[in-house]
């Protein structure tokens, strides 16, 4: 009952949130403001994604661990500060893992010489992602990104430990945790194919999928446990492609593996554990385009969540800190 009862709390809330998520945002923005703001920003993205694909993948995993904090409002970005000693940057769910800062600096950086104090670094989060899936995708993955959002002026590493699903969650709690920010069941299964690119530390697998029994393909469990120690370490902790079959590539494959359990995460073996889910994955894994149209949707989403309104946010002159009046 209890978890019934939660989960009921959870879509209501998802519903709340729905029906506000899409609050002065919308495609085209800037054209009047800041008209090259878009291609600014992925002329940066470009840079940086094809010098090292990794980066592109942090890009995407930048924004999700944004969005799912305080809203998509560019928190993750902020500095430690005297006053603010602990940001969302230093909790355990994206320090020292979370890449991609020097881009969005970057193309702040750029953006600013061009209209100044016009576009939000929270909106600029959300052009790079976008710009790192499309070439990522090979250009398959082409989203029309809605803007208008404002800068947060809070950033809590606690919230992040309490708002990011970790890699050790079933299915139940994560379907629990992405209806508490509007996204349904699909949008949880289709938003976890970014998987398909970026690397892990063998900390964040090892002990709930290696050192115990678990669905784990034998012949992939062997070669984990070759590239990774026991107790992994802060000194001793190298990382793992989450995608063995094509790395930097933003595609279905991720699906695949699902099925083949040869995956890395608990949460993403998950997958399989339900019927409605495990349909969802065999739909991905199989249909050609099927994943890459529902990523879009689910990708815009995700973008919008609890979006700051005027008396909330700002517009930053550099993303690493708040405004000072």
């Amino acid at each position: 009952m209890a978890a019934s009862f939660k989960l009921a709390v959870a879509v209501t809330w998802a519903l709340v949130l729905a029906t506000t998520a899409c609050q002065g945002l919308e495609v085209g923005y800037y054209k009047k403001t800041c008209p090259r703001v878009e291609h600014i920003v992925r002329d940066e993205v470009k840079k940086f994604v094809y010098k090292n694909a990794g980066i592109g993948a942090g890009l995407i995993r930048m924004l999700f661990h944004d969005c799912f904090v305080q809203g998509c409002d560019g928190s993750v970005l902020l500095d430690p500060t005297q006053a603010n000693p602990q940001p969302e940057k230093l909790s355990a769910p994206n320090f020292p893992s979370l890449r991609g800062f020097e881009v969005i600096d970057a193309a702040k950086d750029a953006v600013e010489k061009a209209c100044p104090g016009v576009v939000s670094c929270a909106d600029i989060v959300a052009f790079a992602a976008r710009d790192a899936a499309y070439f990522l995708s090979r250009f398959n993955v082409k989203i029309d990104m809605p803007a208008g959002r404002l800068d947060g002026r809070v950033s809590n590493a606690s919230e992040a430990l309490d708002n990011l699903p970790p890699p050790v969650f079933n299915v139940t709690d994560l379907i629990t945790s992405f209806a508490a920010k509007g996204l349904g069941v699909e949008d949880m299964v289709v938003l976890s194919g970014a998987h398909t690119v970026g690397r892990s530390h063998c900390s964040s697998f090892v002990s709930d999928r290696l050192a115990v029994p678990s669905d784990i393909n034998a012949g992939f469990a062997n070669f984990l446990r070759r590239r990774c120690p026991a107790n992994p370490a802060p000194a001793n902790d190298p990382t793992v492609n989450q995608d063995i079959v094509t790395p930097n590539a933003l595609d279905n494959q991720y699906y695949k593996n699902v099925r083949a359990h040869k995956v890395l995460f608990t949460s993403d073996a998950a997958l399989l554990t339900t019927p409605a889910t495990a349909k969802m994955v065999g739909d991905n894994a199989k249909i050609p385009g099927w994943w890459e149209g529902k990523f879009k949707k689910a990708f815009v989403k995700m973008s919008q969540i609890e979006v700051k309104t005027s008396n909330q946010g700002e517009i930053r002159k550099y993303c690493r800190a708040v405004n000072t009046k």
